[in-house]
């Protein structure tokens, strides 16, 4: 039977196993937000089962649309859809593939233990844990930011390796539930404007409008008219009036699915949660546990038995599988047969797709990093260009860009054939975010994700607007590269609005960020084999705008030694030094000029380059030691940021010369003598060390 919102007996059994396996799990762990994942049941239910192109026998499936919960706190919708869908557990091969094994991703232990130690079923979705969560969400706006990097990736897949007869055959969708506190975020507006302006025509939201967010009604704080600012953004706006109206959301959905120059705002209006019957449940259901007699009442309401927990009624399960799982699983298989096919006539293109979502790079690219001599006399954000456009011949996949400052950050890629990613031309290699820092790298999480290897760009100081993306980069273990220019002081004239001096601090405060700041060209060239080399990790290159010499290494240590952190470029004699100086980036120069004053005058002196702490502390303890001697109190660290981490490598007697405050508005050489930066004043305070040994 079906009623007139289109909700049929067994339409109405699942909706009801989502529903109340949500009120059960958070009602068992105590903590937790049922409201919102009973709310939006019903168009979960319908998405996937009917619209998702997905197969859960194979959520690996490269070109299987993305169903994105930037909603995170509604997490257990998705562990609840995931359960009832029978998602399979995969694993990743030795080589860099992923298979699907026959075990379940999210079982009923699992569910069980929602928000437990070692379930995958966090307190919000945690990308890695478990199939079929393709991003980590929570912080509201993420979402909804990776969904447009998805969505441009799998344009961007599309218009790469689409070939005669087999045009469609990397074409996906995404999909993205959203709050209200999603589309209020800053980052949310960013990837909203930049959705519309790319014209992905294979993205959609889905708008939770129901019109509650922590604090109480939205109209506390939020006024504005969300399908006319959507609609002036070049979106495809549609509504759907009753949130269990299946009805309404198959033909939102119908209308969505047949979108190609637009991207789709479906604003759907529910209430967050049921209570007993006849009155809706809000602040309570939105934040925490309904209680065991709310519970049993909402069961009752549902006709579901009161007492029983985390039932999954058979014929549900059964549905499920009927419906989703054969229109998957049919479709896959035969898109497995077209890709044979593909394979066969375009061997090349094939080989390059597979690299590409393995994360596997060519046998050769390394041999397009150049060697850099003493006669480059570059900034390194300029060397940097010139290093990326080389390896970006050898890696198709590589495909990035900045917010609105390619020309500064030198990252434009100009190469025959990289061309533009625009709405007229999706398989272009340049991207233009325009000056939305924070959408940038939120999408590129999304990009890489999905396969490609993206990079993005923006003044240093800027970082503090991306931010966010940036930590969840690292948490996701996403090898997004962050070209991090106009580094220091050193930038001079604009003054301390862009002038970085915490920013160093603040990034190296974030587990799994390697951060490199090279002092010369080929330092520069091997902080991109180390952070192309990394698939797990997200690297940030910080970079000079000023000029810096290249070192001679004949004479100094090979640049090769960047990736292991920190490495002695050079030292007087074999025995102990007196003294070591350590630098980063521009300030390196300072020390080796000081490094040659002391060794003219006698002192034992080691100089040591430390681009990285973060690689410098996965060495062994014998390696740091080589480095870094505990015997050796006497040392020195130059850098242009604050002082905040160095005291772990100068120890008790060692001295920083850096910045303490923000910079000024002055010529760069003007502003390092101002603040102590210069080979006198290192110089000096390496004779006051010795001079106290």
């Amino acid at each position: 039977m079906t009623d007139t919102t289109g909700i049929a007996d067994v339409d109405r059994l699942a909706i009801d196993t989502i529903r109340t396996l949500a009120m059960d799990a958070v009602q068992q762990a105590n903590s937790g937000h049922p409201g919102t994942p009973m709310a939006l049941a019903p168009v979960t239910y319908v998405l996937w089962n009917e619209f998702l192109k997905y197969d859960p026998t194979r959520p690996q499936w490269p070109v299987r649309d993305r169903f994105v919960l930037s909603c995170g706190h509604a997490s257990m919708l998705l562990y609840a859809m995931l359960h009832l869908a029978g998602v399979r557990k995969t694993k990743r091969q030795p080589n860099g593939t992923i298979v699907a094994t026959d075990e379940w991703a999210i079982g009923g232990e699992d569910l069980r233990n929602f928000r437990q130690f070692g379930s995958p079923c966090a307190g919000h979705p945690e990308y890695g844990y478990a199939a079929g969560i393709e991003t980590t969400t929570g912080p509201l706006g993420q979402g909804i930011g990776n969904s447009v990097g998805m969505a441009i990736a799998a344009q961007w897949f599309a218009a790469r390796y689409g070939r005669p007869g087999f045009e469609d055959l990397f074409a996906s969708r995404v999909y993205a539930l959203c709050s209200d506190g999603d589309i209020m975020e800053g980052v949310g507006c960013e990837a909203a404007s930049l959705a519309g302006h790319l014209k992905l025509g294979n993205l959609c939201w889905i708008y939770d409008d129901n019109r509650i967010t922590i604090e109480g009604k939205t109209e506390l704080a939020f006024s504005e008219d969300v399908a006319r600012r959507f609609q002036g953004q070049g979106w495809h706006v549609l509504s759907v009036e009753d949130a269990n109206d299946l009805t309404a959301i198959r033909q939102a959905l119908t209308q969505a699915s047949g979108q190609q120059s637009q991207p789709t705002l479906i604003v759907l209006r529910s209430v967050i949660a049921w209570g007993s019957p006849g009155k809706a449940n809000t602040h309570g259901a939105h934040g925490s546990p309904l209680g065991e007699d709310e519970v049993r009442r909402t069961k009752q309401v549902y006709g579901w038995p009161e007492d029983e927990h985390f039932r999954v009624p058979e014929d549900a399960r059964r549905h499920v599988a009927e419906t989703l799982g054969a229109r998957g699983k049919s479709a896959r298989q035969a898109w497995d047969v077209r890709y044979s096919q593909y394979q066969q006539k375009f061997p090349d293109a094939a080989a390059e797709f597979q690299s590409a979502i393995h994360h596997q790079l060519p046998a050769d690219w390394e041999t397009a990093i150049p060697t850099f001599t003493t006669k480059d006399h570059l900034a390194t954000r300029v060397s940097s260009g010139k290093v990326l456009n080389a390896i970006g011949k050898r890696l198709p996949w590589l495909v990035g860009g900045a917010a609105d400052l390619a020309p500064s950050t030198k990252t434009l890629l100009e190469f025959e054939g990289a061309g533009q990613f625009s709405a007229a031309q999706r398989g272009g290699r340049n991207l233009h975010f325009g000056i939305r820092e924070h959408a940038m790298a939120s999408a590129a999480n999304g990009m890489s994700l999905s396969g490609l290897r993206p990079y993005v760009a923006t003044f240093f100081v800027f970082s503090d607007y991306l931010r966010p993306a940036l930590r969840l980069s690292a948490l996701m273990h996403q090898p997004v590269l962050y070209i991090l220019t106009h580094d220091s002081i050193g930038l001079g004239e604009d003054g301390p609005t862009h002038q970085p001096v915490e920013q160093l601090a603040a990034c190296r405060a974030i587990p799994g960020l390697v951060v490199l700041r090279p002092a010369d060209a080929n330092e520069v060239a091997e902080s991109y084999r180390v952070a192309i080399q990394g698939s797990d990790r997200p690297v940030a290159l910080v970079l000079t705008r000023q000029d810096v010499p290249t070192f001679c290494r004949q004479r100094f240590a090979p640049a090769t030694g960047l990736a292991r952190g920190a490495y002695v470029m050079a030292e007087a004699g074999n025995d102990v030094p007196q003294v070591i100086l350590i630098g980063t980036g521009s300030e390196l120069h300072l020390c080796a000029e000081a490094y040659d004053r002391l060794v003219a005058a006698g002192i034992r002196a080691r100089l040591v380059s430390m681009p990285s702490w973060e690689l410098f502390e996965q060495q062994d303890v014998a390696y740091r030691e080589s480095v870094l001697p505990s015997r050796v109190t006497a040392r020195i660290a130059v850098e242009a940021g604050i002082r905040q981490g160095w005291d772990r490598y100068l120890g008790p007697r060692g001295r920083f010369l850096g910045m303490e405050g923000f910079g000024l508005s002055a010529p760069y050489e003007e502003l390092y003598a101002h603040f102590g930066l210069t080979v006198d004043q290192i110089h000096a305070t390496a004779l006051d060390l010795v001079a106290d040994s």
